[in-house]
């Protein structure tokens, strides 16, 4: 390798040379704020004479013959293609100026022409020339820190798959495979590139492990740490042939079948990406006639009754990832939807399938209204169209929510109901289910009292409940008065809708030993006399026989796994972690220097804070304990 510091205007008017962009670059990607700030740049360095270079960082090229830019005949860039590009475009632009200085739409024009010249005859960059016989080119391109435009992990996994490769196998894989991959994971009608999310699921689904969003490209490299041709077909055809399913998970407009596409928009409305390291494996299932069509839309049913559930009572989202992420694996290919059901129906604590009755209970009392816009048009529309054989579109239309007690009621609203009932509502019930409803017409209903917002018929254009044919409007045509009790029946009614909709699985579950092995947060509450056999925390087997030690040795381990969670904090003080062991009734030491309080309360106290821990470190699944016979 060898480094020089070169003024672009020479490196580029270097006779006889053509610099290449190979495969594995990205494409010109930069936008009008990276343009803009490159031309702000040139055009301060030509005012100000005091300037005598402005430094645009590096350009690295590979060749294979000598180490300056004069003699050859083809350069390979790795990096500063973006402020090369930039640069040549500002050169052509000057060009065309100079012949007709007519340009109205140029940035360029006549009074900073000579300014912008100037500008450029100024920039410097380091010219790093690399021998692919002696150089790493991958290794030196990651330890780069350019200006401009940030690589995404996929360009970085891009690079790192065919940089070390011959222009000829760089074609191969880059047309055969990568290409493919890249036209797939987009989302098209964003027309925004998904490539790295699409390969951060591929690597959950193989690792078992969520990488980071910016750990993508490091697990990737860890994961297949060599790239020899053959290594990569295989690696990418399995990646290839992945991109296909979530191609239409990302865009369900690409599926044909519109019962699937149904069921997929609803999974991407509700953006339940996490689940897609599962789906894909499903769907490729489908496509490979392991399952039949009714099979697949009863797994994205199910999907969408599991999450939505959750959601409605508020249980942490975090949980989703580790179970999607190993649902997969509990998929029985004899009984391929059942033992999906069994995997989920089996969980309990947070990573639990909620049953009819506190589904019932929370969904009537949450608010429905105050929901995230996209979870709420779901709702409802999903509410109305249930068996409807022409559905309603909320989404886009002119149908609006509208509150049937309003939020700023007609003073007549508290004669008609007392003082009492009219403050308990506006309370407790304004805004959940039982008393919102969709129109087409919520400003002309607005907060007048319920017989006129019934009935409404202005100019004869039926705005009133009555003239409704929407079936969340069908109760309010009979009724006489709006109050408690109409709004508690009323949420009644649709939480009997929301049932059928997001169906639990009626399947019988085998009833588990209390000493069967369980996730701490599944299991049965510790009596102060029950033993355990043995737990399993991490992948690491703990011989405990009392709650104590447990406690002891998961404190141990996830003190030396994140200290800064216990020192100084709430937490730390409930565990009594101390750093003088006087200062403890029964000291146990964690690591050089700190202690434990062993003796702190009952075993449900200690189970209880083993939880918490467990929860804020996003381990919930890691800890299973089994009780003794």
């Amino acid at each position: 390798m060898k480094a020089n510091q070169t003024k672009i205007e020479k490196f580029l008017a270097t006779n006889e040379t053509t610099f290449a962009i190979p495969v594995y670059q990205r494409n010109y990607d930069w936008t009008l704020i990276q343009c803009k700030q490159l031309l702000h740049d040139i055009l301060e360095a030509g005012n100000n004479n005091e300037t005598k270079a402005h430094f645009i960082g590096s350009i690295v090229y590979v060749h294979d013959d000598v180490y300056t830019a004069s003699g050859l005949t083809e350069l390979t860039i790795i990096d500063g293609q973006q402020r090369l590009t930039t640069i040549t475009l500002i050169y052509i632009a000057l060009y065309r100026l100079a012949k007709q200085l007519d340009n109205q739409m140029s940035k360029i024009t006549r009074d900073n022409f000579e300014i912008v010249q100037r500008g450029l005859s100024k920039l410097i960059f380091v010219d790093i020339s690399l021998d692919r016989q002696n150089d790493n080119p991958q290794r030196i391109f990651e330890s780069l820190n350019s200006t401009g435009l940030e690589l995404s992990q996929a360009d970085l996994i891009r690079n790192y798959i065919l940089m070390g490769l011959s222009r000829n196998n760089q074609e191969e894989i880059y047309r055969n495979f990568w290409e493919v991959i890249e036209k797939n994971a987009k989302d098209e009608s964003l027309n925004k590139t998904r490539v790295s999310e699409f390969i951060r699921d591929y690597l959950t689904l193989r690792n078992k492990e969520i990488p980071n969003k910016g750990d993508v490209y490091v697990t990737f490299k860890k994961k297949y740490p060599t790239t020899t041709v053959d290594e990569l077909k295989k690696i990418l055809s399995e990646l290839k042939s992945l991109s296909l399913f979530y191609n239409k998970l990302v865009n369900p407009q690409n599926e044909d079948d519109k019962d699937i596409r149904q069921q997929i928009e609803y999974i991407n409305r509700l953006e339940i990406n996490v689940a897609f390291p599962f789906l894909m494996k499903v769907y490729e299932d489908y496509s490979n006639s392991l399952i039949d069509k009714p099979t697949l839309i009863s797994v994205l049913s199910l999907v969408q009754s599991f999450t939505f559930r959750r959601f409605i009572l508020g249980l942490p989202n975090n949980a989703l990832n580790k179970i999607f992420m190993n649902l997969y694996d509990k998929v029985e290919q004899e009984s391929y939807l059942l033992s999906i059901q069994k995997s989920l129906m089996q969980r309990s604590g947070v990573h639990r399938f909620p049953r009819n009755t506190e589904t019932v209970n929370a969904f009537k009392e949450k608010d429905v209204y105050n929901m995230k816009p996209k979870n709420r048009t779901y709702l409802l529309e999903r509410i109305e169209n249930y068996q409807n054989t022409e559905p309603v579109i909320i989404d886009g239309a002119d149908i609006t929510i509208e509150h049937i007690f309003p939020q700023n009621p007609d003073p007549k609203w508290k004669i008609e109901l007392g003082a009492e009932e009219y403050n308990f509502i506006k309370e407790n019930y304004l805004n959940t289910i039982g008393n919102l409803t969709l129109s087409g017409n919520n400003g002309k209903l607005g907060n007048k009292p319920f017989a006129e917002k019934q009935v409404m018929n202005i100019e004869g254009k039926e705005q009133g409940y009555q003239f409704s044919r929407l079936w969340l409007n069908r109760d309010l045509k009979e009724k006489t008065k709006w109050g408690k009790q109409e709004i508690e029946d009323r949420a009644n009614k649709i939480a009997d809708r929301v049932l059928k909709i997001w169906e639990i699985p009626d399947i019988k579950l085998e009833e588990q030993s209390i000493r069967d092995e369980k996730s701490i947060f599944d299991a049965e509450p510790p009596t102060n006399y029950r033993k355990l056999n043995y737990a399993t925390f991490l992948g690491e087997r703990l011989e405990v026989k009392d709650v104590t030690k447990l406690y002891v040795e998961v404190f141990k381990r996830l003190f030396q796994l994140q200290p800064e969670l216990f020192l100084g904090t709430p937490l730390g003080e409930k565990m009594g972690i101390s750093k003088t062991q006087e200062n403890l009734r029964a000291p146990e030491p964690l690591v050089e220097n700190y202690f434990i309080e062993k003796n702190i309360g009952s075993n449900q106290y200690k189970f209880d804070r083993i939880k918490e821990a467990l929860t804020q470190l996003d381990l919930e699944e890691e800890l299973m304990i089994k009780y003794a016979d």
